[in-house]
């Protein structure tokens, strides 16, 4: 199996559906106006790099989480933490329970998070990423994904990388929105079931960055937005071991080399 790094080399093969990379085009559907402030800053950063056009035929990701301001000053207070931790260039340390506070909150405040710069990094290359190209949800060939939820989808269902990441975005919001699992009110707890919820919702987030590392690395790279991935993804993999919510020895599947280094030079 090959492996990936953060300094890997772009593939020879030129991008499609056009060879200039001119062309390659992210669209206001997917990048907000003035992206969250509590996004760390290289992801903050896309806006900047990406030019902002008309929305394609082929939108798939959704928007930006908006948290409503009812959730509570914990939350506020914690979302600040969060930027001001990742402003100070420490991703270590911006990954760690702030001392004194809920575990289960800053779980949501970071899900939310990392729903945020995955939507920002998958809609900067879902130009490139069609039914066509991606007729199934892929890292490498040993590991395909297949949706499952408790409405549509009861049974491990085979479909394409876009529809596979569309209802996975739409799952996670409407988790988020749930106010039986993401309770506003400051002082509500969290339902007992949030610990297996918030795992399987990092778990499936995590696919997103395999699928864009294994099939659209390319891309990333001839749009310059390298930095952004490694970084985005470095977090993410920085707070799932710092509140160990890998399960399996299969979790990180094809970046497990990439995901050792990661760990290795932190």
């Amino acid at each position: 199996m090959s492996t990936l790094s953060a300094t890997a080399a772009a593939p020879s093969s030129g991008l499609t559906p056009s060879d200039s990379t001119q062309t390659i085009k992210a669209r206001h559907h997917y990048l907000p106006i003035e992206p969250p402030s509590y996004l760390s800053t290289a992801v903050r950063a896309l806006k900047g790099t990406i030019p902002i056009l008309t929305p394609p035929s082929n939108a798939r990701t959704k928007g930006p989480f908006k948290p409503r301001s009812s959730r509570g000053t914990t939350s506020y207070q914690l979302r600040k933490f969060a930027e001001e931790t990742l402003g100070s260039g420490s991703l270590r340390k911006a990954v760690k329970l702030p001392e004194g506070e809920d575990v289960n909150e800053w779980l949501a405040v970071n899900v939310v998070d990392f729903y945020n710069q995955i939507n920002l990094l998958y809609g900067s290359i879902t130009e490139f990423c069609s039914p066509q190209s991606c007729p199934e949800m892929k890292a490498t060939d040993e590991f395909e994904y297949l949706w499952q939820d408790s409405e549509n989808y009861k049974r491990p269902t085979k479909m394409s990388a876009p529809a596979y990441i569309e209802h996975l975005m739409a799952w996670i919001q409407g988790n988020i929105d749930n106010e039986q699992l993401f309770p506003s009110r400051t002082g509500v707890p969290f339902p007992k079931t949030f610990p297996a919820l918030i795992r399987q919702m990092f778990k499936r987030l995590y696919r997103v960055y395999a699928h864009i590392y294994c099939h659209h690395y390319h891309v990333i790279l001839k749009l310059g937005l390298e930095p952004h991935l490694n970084t985005s993804f470095k977090h993410y993999v920085l707070f799932i071991d710092e509140h160990n919510l890998a399960s399996g020895k299969d979790f990180w599947g094809p970046l497990g080399d990439l995901v050792e280094s990661m760990l290795k030079s932190d």
